[in-house]
């Protein structure tokens, strides 16, 4: 293609100036462009957002959900080192130890079930919802 007139250029300009916009798009499907929008500025929750007008907020159902699959993913490895520590416990005839990582693996199982998460309000309520104590650092800490 070749440009010859200022009304190709000026088409050029159009087409690279569309490209070059960020458009975000809600759990909905709905999209605004990003300059339009005014944003949550955490992003941990993205697949919640919901648009309305050029408001994006996040739906807390929608992000109750992905706050438990963070949960069960950030367990999968401290399961892991669990059933390492319960082996060598059961290996070596060790019944407080077997208790105690028992008592372990029941709370990782029961994490994504804090009733903090079902009753969390605001997202600042759900990231305070990350139990440290069983789950470690939250990936949610500012």
């Amino acid at each position: 293609m070749t440009i010859n007139t200022v009304a190709d250029k000026m088409v050029i300009n159009t087409i690279v100036d569309k490209m070059a916009t960020t458009t975000i798009v809600d759990k909905d499907g709905n999209s605004i462009a990003y300059d339009n929008a005014t944003v949550p500025p955490d992003r941990h929750f993205r697949d919640a957002w919901l648009l309305s007008g050029s408001i994006i907020t996040e739906d807390m159902k929608g992000s109750k959900i992905l706050f438990k699959d963070k949960i069960r993913e950030a367990r999968i490895l401290l399961f892991d080192a669990e059933d390492v520590i319960y082996m060598r416990a059961l290996e070596a005839a060790d019944a407080d130890a077997q208790a105690t990582s028992i008592a372990v693996k029941t709370a990782l199982r029961d994490a994504p079930d804090n009733s903090a998460i079902d009753n969390a309000n605001t997202i600042s309520d759900l990231r305070a919802a990350w139990d440290t104590d069983v789950l470690g650092d939250s990936p949610y800490a500012k």
